[in-house]
């Protein structure tokens, strides 16, 4: 699973450069997400789905949910008396992401509200969802405590977030590696699509990126009872388990 940079010509970027970036890679993105992946990537989204905890009638909610292929996994463990809310800032992913709910056939998958708006400001009440998942989304926010606050904030007493991102390693080896794979495979594959430019620094913000340790002190830190961070494939993924 690759997903982009919140970097781009090695300066951050604002929120609306960062709307406009995903919005331009929306059409293909599920596409790169399998070929790049070998589509392991549904595999790590399965597992970040179990870890969060979600279950038949849960209000459950995907923060950046993209194309929606964990608001999607989360229909399924809910069910029809479930709801699932998929929230994202661009607004072709969720055009995407509706595009694909609309071609499925199970009733679960009506249960699925599509909502465009800011990790950092979750339009919820307290304490309203069973459980949240964030797929590749964490890494690419401006204010990584903010978000973790917020979704503290939405999420009931008890209940988990699982956050799905790519590893920090402070082993030398898996971060060459993961180095090695976007120089010579993600870069190349993307230009095929004229987006070389767009997963270009996406080794640059796995740098800038948390470990797994800094991110389980991140979570306790704004209020989160429990954290751990499971390395998957490798170590090359990650998912963080937090429960409020």
């Amino acid at each position: 699973m690759i997903t982009l940079s919140p970097c781009c010509n090695f300066r951050p970027i604002c929120a609306n450069e960062r709307q406009a970036l995903f919005n331009r890679i929306a059409p293909v993105y599920d596409n790169l997400n399998d070929l790049l992946s070998l589509g392991q990537h549904r595999i790590w989204k399965r597992m970040a789905v179990s870890w969060s905890g979600a279950k038949m009638g849960h209000r459950v909610l995907d923060v950046c949910c993209g194309s929606g292929d964990l608001a999607l996994l989360l229909s399924e463990k809910v069910g029809s008396n479930g709801k699932v809310i998929g929230l994202d800032f661009s607004e072709e992913q969720l055009s995407v992401a509706a595009s694909r709910q609309n071609s499925r056939t199970k009733n679960c998958f009506t249960n699925i509200e599509w909502v465009e708006g800011d990790a950092l400001d979750l339009p919820f009440d307290d304490g309203w969802f069973d459980a949240i998942t964030m797929g590749y989304g964490l890494r690419n926010v401006v204010d990584k405590r903010k978000a973790m606050q917020e979704i503290l904030r939405v999420l009931k007493a008890g209940s988990r977030v699982s956050i799905l991102d790519f590893n920090k390693s402070n082993e030398l080896l898996t971060s060459s590696i993961t180095e090695l794979l976007i120089d010579n495979i993600v870069v190349p594959v993307a230009s095929v699509y004229g987006l070389s430019e767009d997963y270009r620094y996406l080794k640059s913000s796995i740098r800038e990126f948390l470990t797994g340790k800094e991110l389980e002190e991140l979570a306790l830190e704004v209020g989160f009872s429990t954290a751990r961070h499971y390395e998957i494939s490798g170590g090359l993924m990650g998912c963080l388990v937090a429960k409020r």
